[in-house]
């Protein structure tokens, strides 16, 4: 059986994505903003820790480009961009039913 390996393709950004993802908490804020846009008010009080750690969290999410937020009046919004994050918690998502 002869391996072929594309040679062109670097996977640099998605090895960095998954470096971020790596943390549970990142993992979990992922998920959740693959199913419906938030506020960090609501990420916090979803996952039950300090606004610090979940705006350091979403900082970290934001410069990879797996995340971006849009202001809303006062707030700002979270949502997932990444389709090659998208993709990876569809299947993750598959894969617990």
């Amino acid at each position: 059986m002869t391996l072929a390996f594309d040679k062109s393709k670097e996977f640099n950004k998605e090895a960095e994505m998954l470096k971020v993802l790596g943390h549970p908490i990142r993992l979990k804020i992922a998920a959740g903003l693959c199913t419906q846009e938030c506020n960090v008010k609501h990420i916090w009080e979803c996952l039950g820790l300090p606004q610090a750690t979940v705006s350091q969290h979403l900082a970290l999410l934001k410069n990879k480009g797996i995340i971006e937020g849009t202001r809303e009046g006062v707030e700002v919004h979270y949502a997932v961009v990444s389709p090659f994050v998208r993709r990876l918690m569809g299947i993750m998502d598959d894969d617990q039913q």
